[in-house]
């Protein structure tokens, strides 16, 4: 009986997320928001709350940030990231600086501590890379000039997760100062190795993975990316920094068949995780955090809209491109829950889930409206303020990609 139960609420959870995705599809929005409302309605205080599947809808959860990280991974090889941490580190240190300071602050003024504050920080720094990749793509933007510099800001913030989330992990454990100092030397050293490895011996790694046959293909990419991440979890690395090193050591035709087969799962998963996160978000809690999660969600909008018009800048793009890179990077979404997911399940603080669930709401669905319309606001604005003023001819260094809106 209680078999039966399960598989009619993990049914109906699966089918009902279809059918958002379909709904979010047909209005070109992230599915991501729906899926949090779903979790809050299934969840406790929520109009329906599960019972029989809620474990099984746990364990799906952690599968789903794996699969994300991991396919994050597979984006990117060492020498990318190498590469744009080399060139691009000064718009990742801005971008750090305006975009989680904000969230430090909201936190340490409703005295919620220091370590909510490192939590928080994090939710409000990290721009969702699938929600603005999907963005890009459907505003037909990713051959313009200014695209690699908002990837080469969002490889930054990944890049930097390998070094936040052990931090971040540590702290919510209550971990002493060696302790943690332990687990970040694992973490960087893991991470250094793994990329050593990638840029040394990635075709041989690369190699012993691929197989011709997608079955085999998918198992052992699939069991490998698990096995990695559970061995950094039980060394309080952090399951996410584990699945994403693994992504990067996989390169070339295996990166991209792995993508493919993944890709499905990934989806399937991550749903799931954004389900079982809003299940532990009660309702009733957000209200009270709605005016400081709008807040804060205005504050770091403007600013991500500042990092990218500054990174752009710096990269020689010309003035309506700047503010399309800015009004693109405004989007928070995966990493942002996961994060705030941490501090969660530790019970840190019993506001900041509702806070950081209305928070990423808001902005996943101001994330896209931003990177339509800020460049043609800004565009109006200046000219409303100088309307006499004669267009000048763009330099040949300015000249750009036609955006197709």
């Amino acid at each position: 009986m209680h078999s039966a139960v399960l598989l009619i609420e993990f049914g109906s959870i699966i089918l009902g997320l279809g059918l958002l995705g379909r709904f979010a599809a047909r209005f070109r929005l992230s599915p991501i928001p729906l899926y949090l409302l779903a979790g809050l309605a299934f969840g406790e205080g929520g109009l329906l709350p599960l019972g029989a599947s809620e474990e099984f809808i746990a364990t799906g959860a952690e599968i789903g940030v794996i699969l994300l990280l991991l396919m994050l991974g597979l984006e990117y090889t060492a020498t990318d990231l190498v590469s744009n941490l080399k060139t691009h580190y000064p718009s990742g240190l801005v971008d750090c600086a305006l975009n989680a300071l904000p969230g430090a602050a909201v936190a340490l003024l409703l005295g919620w501590g220091p370590v909510a504050a490192v939590v928080l920080a994090g939710v409000t720094w990290i721009s969702s890379s699938g929600v603005i990749a999907k963005v890009l793509g459907d505003l037909g933007r990713v051959g313009n000039r200014e695209t690699p510099v908002i990837l080469s800001v969002l490889v930054l913030e990944d890049l930097a997760m390998a070094v936040y989330l052990p931090i971040v992990t540590a702290l919510v454990a209550g971990v002493g100062l060696m302790a943690g100092s332990v687990t970040l030397a694992i973490a960087l050293g893991a991470a250094g190795l793994v990329l050593f490895l990638a840029l040394r011996y990635g075709r041989v790694i690369s190699r012993f993975v691929s197989s011709d046959d997608p079955e085999k293909l998918l198992l052992v990419v699939l069991g490998l990316t698990i096995l990695v991440a559970g061995v950094a979890q039980q060394l309080q690395v952090s399951a996410a920094v584990g699945a994403f090193l693994v992504g990067i050591a996989l390169s070339g035709e295996v990166a991209e068949g792995a993508h493919t087969l993944l890709s499905p799962l990934r989806d399937l998963f991550a749903a799931v995780f954004f389900v079982f996160f809003g299940l532990h978000t009660d309702p009733s809690s957000i209200p009270p955090v709605l005016l400081p999660a709008l807040g804060l969600a205005v504050v770091t909008a403007l600013t991500k809209i500042a990092t990218g018009y500054w990174a752009a800048r710096r990269a020689g793009i010309s003035v309506k491109g700047r503010w399309r890179a800015g009004g693109a990077l405004v989007a928070r979404g995966e990493f942002s829950i996961v994060i705030a997911g941490l501090a969660v399940s530790a019970g840190i603080e019993p506001s900041l889930g509702p806070l950081a669930t209305a928070y990423v709401l808001i902005l996943v669905v101001l994330g896209p409206l931003t990177a339509r319309y800020t460049e043609p606001v800004a565009t109006w604005w200046s000219r409303r303020r100088e309307p006499d003023r004669p267009e000048r001819a763009p330099r040949a260094a300015e000249a750009e990609a036609p955006v197709a809106d």
